[in-house]
């Protein structure tokens, strides 16, 4: 089931379910197709989804005695649904929308103390970006869900939160399918989620020629046994996994994979070659306070290191560190395909970064 079938069947202008009022309608942020797509829940898909989101939450905080949960999220399924499921573990919870000037954020999180703080990598970015002391706020596990979170980036989040490495966990799911997966820090890998039929498809298998993958990289393709009212048989992701394989789970064959790298797209010419995932973890080998956001523009690729006062010397360590862990951009550069990669010292501006849900991306200039 490619974009280009969904576009003509699914995403049409005469939307299947359009004007229904026994369905959910849920929104695409919009940030990979300039256009917000309507996907459609029945009755029975919602109560599927948050049973399997709950079970998700339940497995990531088994075993510890936490009360009062924040969501600071942006929109779609996974926002719209928080609240219902921490309050059915019992849980005080509160939620702000991502708009919201991030000096709103740090007042909420001052008085409210969330013990678990479910976000997006972008969000909690602006987050420690903001606060002089994030570990002040009292939170003990973070939840993530929505973009890239590389592992360098994640252990950069728990020195500032004052947390080990395993209380941050990474969820992926998508507005189609609904919750994908979870990181496992036991097994050292994403599990899928049950009602879910995965592959791990080569770029031509799945119909996206155009890709080129590394060795160990696929494009993840989903069936779910769990979705009425969206064509969820061999879904195409477009999202690329490394190290897909079978495991057993406490006595079930289960599918998983070691990271989520990138979507297949065309961000930047042969920009399905490019992975913010990758660049993210080669930069956090070297900075601490400050964020990143990658822009491409005319074939260059700029890495803006946003907040911290960043010295030359480190400023060419990152390029060196991006050029040497991420082979692509070595070979596209000696191509001539991309220009010489800039990394460059910028100041953190929050109206900017607050203009959209999802910044870890390849942002066009």
């Amino acid at each position: 089931m490619t974009a280009e079938v969904l576009e003509q069947y699914y995403y049409a202008a005469d939307e299947p379910f359009a004007g229904r009022t026994d369905v959910y309608c849920y929104k695409t942020s919009g940030t990979s197709s300039g256009r917000r797509k309507s996907i459609y829940y029945s009755d029975e898909d919602e109560e599927r989804y948050l049973a399997i989101k709950l079970n998700v939450v339940q497995t990531i905080l088994s075993g510890s005695r936490l009360t009062r949960a924040m969501a600071d999220m942006g929109t779609g399924h996974a926002a719209a649904t928080a609240e219902a499921v921490f309050r059915q573990l019992g849980m005080e919870v509160e939620s702000i929308p991502f708009q919201q000037p991030i000096e709103q954020h740090l007042e909420r999180l001052a008085a409210f103390r969330p013990e678990v703080l479910y976000t997006m990598p972008s969000i909690l970015d602006r987050i420690l970006m903001a606060s002089p002391d994030p570990s002040s706020y009292g939170i003990r596990k973070v939840i993530l869900v929505g973009e890239a979170a590389p592992p360098a980036w994640q252990q950069r989040v728990a020195e500032r939160l004052g947390i080990r490495h395993d209380e941050i966990t990474d969820t992926y799911g998508s507005i189609e399918i609904g919750t994908i997966a979870h990181y496992d820090h036991e097994l050292g890998r994403y599990v899928l989620t049950e009602g879910l039929i995965a592959e791990g498809l080569r770029a031509e298998e799945a119909g996206v020629e155009a890709a080129e993958l590394g060795v160990d990289e696929r494009i993840l393709v989903l069936t779910s046994t769990v979705r009425d009212l969206f064509p969820a048989v061999r879904f195409v992701t477009y999202d690329v996994v490394r190290d897909f394989q079978f495991i057993v789970v406490n006595g079930a064959t289960r599918a998983s994979f070691k990271s989520l790298v990138k979507r297949v797209g065309n961000e930047l010419k042969h920009g399905e070659k490019i992975s913010v995932y990758d660049i993210e973890d080669a930069v956090y080998r070297h900075i601490r306070d400050a964020a990143i956001r990658v822009v491409a523009k005319d074939n260059a690729l700029t890495v803006h290191i946003l907040g911290e006062t960043t010295a030359p010397d480190v400023l060419e360590a990152i390029k060196r560190e991006i050029a040497g862990s991420i082979p692509e951009i070595g070979i596209m550069i000696e191509g001539g395909i991309l220009r010489e990669i800039r990394v460059v010292a910028d100041s953190f501006d929050d109206t900017v970064h607050r203009q959209t849900v999802k910044g870890k991306k390849i942002h066009k200039a």
